[in-house]
């Protein structure tokens, strides 16, 4: 490629920055424009969310650095350390702990101040000693535990914009000032015949109030980073490498490509490669979800991440640092949970437009009552400029989603739903689309024998199925322990056997007295010369076809007994299907299982859309192809290897007792192993999002009736000019209806019919 196509097609690259100090929505519209103003930007998209900003670049026009000066000019900052694995993550995580700490104290405090406060406002207005002690009680909350909102506003009016905390600074500050006027000048009011009203309460109740609903929100964001941190531990800290013959301990981040890696039992496996030499099985559940570990020997591949079950071996590292699948899915799960949401709140979006408009309308207010007022034309101008304000106050507006959203996480941890992302719990009732994961979701995810047939006029079975417990009880395979539970219920006394062998990947073997006795499969039954082959063959190739495992029991030269094992699916899982089915929803179920195992649990169930052999990566993939065709999906898995589609999907939902990964990916976790709930988390949902609209609107009706009156339309008709005093009391209504009808939510309830 010539330096004029390098111009022209410069190789881009995207990276994930943690985004700190953001406030709210409109910062993370500032910050993504602040990075798309930067030359050599091609796209940037930063999530509030999830406080980050992934950003695609050419990195010979522009460096991080550049790009973090960029952020920082606009008075927030950018973690530069990568990759995450470095201190950007803990940078992160830190600073969400200090701010939620910072914004939990200064709730705190603003209730506690603000209550007395409260009291007299109520109950002894006409007190005079009580408005200085209300000015001593107010000030600390407006404007040190209140400080923040009139920094961002700061921040805000720099660049032309205004938000919420716009309007929160601008009533509450200009409600104490108007305040503390008329406390330390009562006479201005009274020579023009009017009372010297004082609205601290006001002030004091809407910070400590939407400090409770940023604390809220604080709340829920602290959480994102935990499943990265998680996947990370994964992968251990130092290694074995074999040089020149010895052993030699060093970090994972010094690993190179053809380093002889020596791994032990019950040792996680550092980085991706290729056994040279020994054998082992291997749990690789975090990458297929599949029970059962695999048999690995010379020429297999291995990957970071999974663990070894027994014995020792040695691999030949391949992929290592970024290039291993852990590393990648480490990276699907990051990009996924900094994606922009779909839409932003319906809160935030009315407010960009409600706040500007609000604060237009009390300088109109003032002006045309200056113009037009008589006499009294400044008293009312600052009475009616005043009272749009405090009624204009976004008190409900801040409690709507939050308290509608509490509500709804508190029924949900009543019915074993378990509630982390409020964003998945208004988005939930749009899914249309459910996808499920096998092993350990609709499946128990513990093997079990399900089906043994004697196939030869045996004599007592008792005395062969102790010889079998005998075997089996050597034996390394993890399938032998589901076996093992079958013989110990069937109370049978094993024998002492003689020359046990392990055949590696293929079965066991031992002798009682003269007769030979093997366990395992097919090949091993051909290996040791059995002659009566038909029988389970037939048998092995019904069972195999229903998703089962299939093993062989023989004595010398003749297949006994055939024994059939299946993950049995979970009593609940057929009703929950019909269920979703019944609400509307496509169900889809993807496995890392074999296509004939998929094909079987679909049947079972009635899912008519299925797919095996599904690694981590097709997950992902398969959920954004529906994403991209308009569907909103649900993923519900309990494995690690489902964590990049949890975070992949719009609604993410993971079983209890599945991986601590697995449900720290998810938004929302059942706590119960019922898949009937599922369900119930949709409709929980859906009475959710119903509330929360509900309370939206209570919100603004009073806006949209109230501002007019606050400023005088009625005056020139009735003669009617609404007092402040009554505007703050309408502002207080106007949240108590909001919190009356989030609770009446508890009261709701979820029972589905199917």
């Amino acid at each position: 490629m010539t330096a004029e196509d390098m111009k022209e097609n410069p190789v881009l690259q995207k990276n994930s920055f943690p985004v700190l100090d953001m406030s709210c929505a409109a910062c993370a519209v500032n910050v993504e424009s602040a990075l798309k103003s930067v030359p050599g930007v091609k796209k940037a998209n930063v999530n509030f969310a999830a406080n980050s900003a992934q950003v695609e670049y050419d990195p010979a026009v522009v460096s991080p650095e550049i790009l973090r000066q960029a952020v920082q000019s606009m008075g927030y900052d950018l973690v530069i350390n990568q990759p995450p694995t470095d201190d950007g993550t803990r940078v992160l995580q830190d600073a969400q702990h200090q701010r939620y700490t910072e914004i939990k104290s200064r709730t705190l405090w603003s209730a506690i101040l603000s209550t007395p406060v409260v009291i007299i406002g109520m109950f002894f207005m006409s007190w005079e000693p009580g408005m200085y002690i209300s000015l001593a009680l107010t000030a600390p909350v407006v404007f040190y535990f209140g400080r923040s909102f009139f920094v961002h506003a700061f921040r805000q009016a720099k660049h032309g914009r205004a938000n919420m905390d716009t309007l929160v600074a601008l009533s509450t500050g200009i409600a104490f000032l108007f305040s503390a006027f008329n406390t330390f000048f009562p006479e201005f009011w009274l020579q023009r015949g009017l009372h010297a009203h004082v609205y601290y309460e006001a002030a004091a109740v809407i910070i400590t109030f939407i400090s409770l609903g940023k604390l809220l929100e604080e709340r829920a964001k602290a959480k994102t980073s935990s499943a990265i941190k998680k996947l990370m531990s994964l992968q251990p800290q130092y290694v074995r490498i074999e040089i020149q013959g010895q052993e030699k301990e060093i970090p994972v981040s010094a690993v190179q490509p053809g380093h002889l890696v020596i791994v032990k039992p019950g040792e996680k496996i550092p980085v991706d490669g290729v056994i040279t030499s020994g054998h082992s099985y291997i749990d690789e559940s975090m990458l297929t979800g599949e029970a059962v570990p695999v048999f690995k020997k010379e020429n297999d591949r291995v990957y970071a991440g999974t663990v070894n079950q027994q014995g020792s071996f040695v691999f030949e590292a391949q992929q290592v640092g970024a290039q291993t699948m852990l590393a990648r899915i480490i990276r699907t799960v990051q990009e996924a949970q900094g994606s922009k949401a779909p839409a932003q709140k319906l809160a935030d979006k009315v407010a960009g437009v409600f706040v500007p408009v609000v604060i237009l309308i009390a300088l109109l207010t003032f002006v045309v009552w200056l113009i037009a007022g008589g006499e009294d034309a400044l008293s009312h101008a600052l009475l009616t400029s005043v009272s749009v304000l405090v009624i204009a106050c976004p008190c409900a507006l801040g409690l709507a989603t939050p308290t509608a959203i509490m509500v709804g996480i508190g029924k949900g941890a009543e019915n074993n739903i378990l509630i982390k992302d409020a964003e998945s719990l208004e988005r939930a009732h749009r899914v249309d689309v459910v996808i499920f994961d096998k092993t350990g979701t609709l499946t128990e995810g513990k093997p079990k024998v399900v089906d043994i047939t004697w196939l030869e006029n045996t004599r007592d079975t008792n005395s062969l199925l102790g010889i079998l417990l005998a075997l089996e009880s050597k034996s390394e395979h993890p399938m032998a322990q589901a076996v093992l539970a079958y013989c110990r219920s069937q109370s049978v006394a094993p024998p002492t056997i003689s020359e046990f062998e392990n055949i590696p990947g293929k079965g066991i073997r031992g002798k009682l007295g003269e007769a030979v006795y093997v366990a395992g499969n097919e090949e091993l039954l051909k290996e040791s010369g059995i002659v009566n082959l038909s029988d389970f063959e037939l048998l092995s190739g019904q069972w195999k076809k229903r998703g089962n495992t299939v093993i062989a029991f023989a004595e010398n030269e003749k297949v006994l007994a055939v024994i059939a094992l299946a993950d049995e699916l979970r009593s609940s899982a057929f009703e929950a299907v019909q269920t979703l089915q019944q609400q509307g929803k496509q169900v889809y179920l993807l496995t890392g299982d074999h296509q004939a195992t998929a094909r079987s649990v679909a049947s079972q169930l009635g899912i008519i859309h299925f797919k095996g052999s599904a690694l981590p990566a097709d997950k992902v993939h398969f959920i954004h192809t529906l994403k991209n065709r308009g569907h909103t999906v649900a993923m519900v898995g309990d494995g690690i290897n489902d964590a990049p589609a949890l975070a992949a999907a719009d609604v993410s939902i993971a079983m209890g007792k599945g991986t601590d990964i697995a449900i720290d990916a998810a938004s929302i976790t059942l706590l119960t192993s019922d898949l009937r709930f599922v369900a119930k988390a949709f409709k929980l949902s859906s009475l959710t999002v119903q509330t929360l609209r509900q309370n939206l609107f209570w919100a603004f009706i009073y806006n949209i009736i109230g501002v007019p009156v606050a400023a005088g339309v009625l005056y020139p008709f009735t003669g009617f000019l609404l007092n402040p005093m009554i505007a703050g009391a309408a502002m207080a209504l106007s949240s108590v209806s909001v919190v009356s009808n989030s609770l009446r939510l508890r009261f709701k309830k979820l029972n589905l019919k199917c």
